[in-house]
C-alpha cells in the first residue's frame, strides 16, 4: 500500500511540474511576442533650438519637471535602476556621445519618439521608462529637452541591456504593471506651446509632465505607485480630501524641503530634491491646479 500512495504521488508532482513547465513556456512566449511587438509614431517637425535659453529650459527640463537625471544621473550618462534576478534589470540609457552613449548615433527624432511615445529606435517600446507622463509635453519643451541632451558633455559608460526576469514577465503577462509604455503612449497627441505663469493651466500642464500624475495616480489620490516595488511606500493623496487643510506656503516648504506641515519628513522617494529647483512660479501654479481637482479619498483614483 505505501509504495502504491508513492508512485501515485509521483505522477501527481511529475504532472504538478510539467503543468508548471507548460504555463511558464506560455508566460514566456506571451511576454517574448509582447516585448517584440512594434509601434509606429506619427511623424513630427520638431524644431529643435540652439540659444542659450532653450538648452537652460531643457536642463530645468530634466531636473526639476521631467526628473530625467533621478533614472539616468546627473550627467545623463545612464545607470543600472533595478538589477533583481526575478524582477529583471532595468538600465536608464546613457544618452550621452561618450562610449556606450546613445548620443551621436540617435536622431532628435529618435530621442522625440522615446520620450513623449515609449518607442525605442527600433520600433519596440521601451521598458518602465515613463514616457505616458511626457506625452502631453509641448513640441517647444520636448524641442528645448532634446536640444539639451544633444550637447550633453560625452560620458564613457558601457552599460548592458534592460531583461526581464520570471517576474517581470509575469507582471507584464498578467497587466498587473504597465511595463511596455508605448502600449500607453505610441498614439498620444501633445499639447501646444504653454505659457508660463502662475495659472491653473499651466499646473495642470506640470502636473502631468512632471510625473504627479504617475505616482499619485489620474486622479491625484494616492496609493501604491505604479511599477515600484511592494515595500515602496504609497503615494499620498494630494487632492483636496488629503490636503485640503495645507496652504501654499506647506506645498512650497514640501516640494522645496521635503517637510510636511508639523515638521515630519516626505519620503525621499517623492523627489523633492528635484522639486525644490521648480520656479516660485511653477509651484505656484501646480498649487493652484490641485485646488481645483475633485476631493478623493486616499487610493480612489
Amino acid at each position: 500500500m505505501p509504495r502504491k500512495w508513492l508512485r501515485r504521488a509521483g505522477v501527481a508532482l511529475a504532472s504538478l511540474l510539467a503543468l508548471l513547465v507548460l504555463a511558464a513556456g506560455a508566460g514566456y512566449g506571451a511576454s517574448a511576442r509582447r516585448l517584440n511587438r512594434t509601434y509606429r509614431a506619427p511623424d513630427e517637425a520638431l524644431s529643435i533650438p540652439t540659444d542659450a535659453a532653450s538648452l537652460a529650459r531643457g536642463r530645468h527640463l530634466a531636473t526639476a519637471i521631467g526628473k530625467c537625471v533621478d533614472c539616468h544621473g546627473d550627467n545623463l550618462g545612464g545607470r543600472i535602476v533595478i538589477d533583481d534576478p526575478a524582477l529583471g534589470r532595468v538600465v536608464a540609457t546613457n544618452l550621452t556621445r561618450g562610449r556606450g552613449g546613445i548620443g551621436s548615433s540617435a536622431s532628435a527624432l529618435d530621442l522625440e519618439r522615446a520620450i513623449r511615445h515609449g518607442i525605442r529606435r527600433d520600433g519596440r517600446s521601451v521598458v518602465f521608462m515613463p514616457s505616458e507622463d511626457w506625452q502631453e509635453m509641448s513640441d517647444a519643451d520636448a524641442g528645448a529637452l532634446i536640444a539639451y541632451i544633444r550637447q550633453l558633455a560625452p560620458v564613457d559608460n558601457v552599460l548592458p541591456p534592460t531583461t526581464l526576469g520570471p517576474l517581470g514577465r509575469a507582471l507584464l503577462v498578467g497587466n498587473v504593471v504597465p511595463l511596455l509604455k508605448a502600449e500607453l503612449a505610441a498614439a498620444a497627441t501633445h499639447l501646444p506651446a504653454q505659457t508660463p505663469g502662475p495659472t491653473v493651466e499651466y499646473g495642470r500642464y506640470l502636473a502631468n509632465i512632471g510625473g504627479c500624475t504617475g505616482c499619485h495616480g489620474p486622479g491625484l489620490s494616492g496609493g501604491p505607485i505604479p511599477g515600484a516595488p511592494p515595500s515602496f511606500k504609497p503615494a499620498a493623496n494630494i487632492t483636496p480630501g488629503g490636503i485640503g487643510h495645507w496652504t501654499e506656503a506647506d506645498f512650497t516648504k514640501a516640494l522645496r524641503e521635503g517637510v510636511r506641515p508639523g515638521g515630519t519628513a516626505i519620503d525621499p522617494f517623492m523627489p523633492w530634491a528635484r522639486t525644490r529647483e521648480m520656479t516660485d512660479d511653477e509651484i505656484r501654479a501646480t498649487w493652484a491646479y490641485l485646488r481645483t481637482v475633485a476631493p478623493r479619498q486616499f487610493g480612489n483614483r
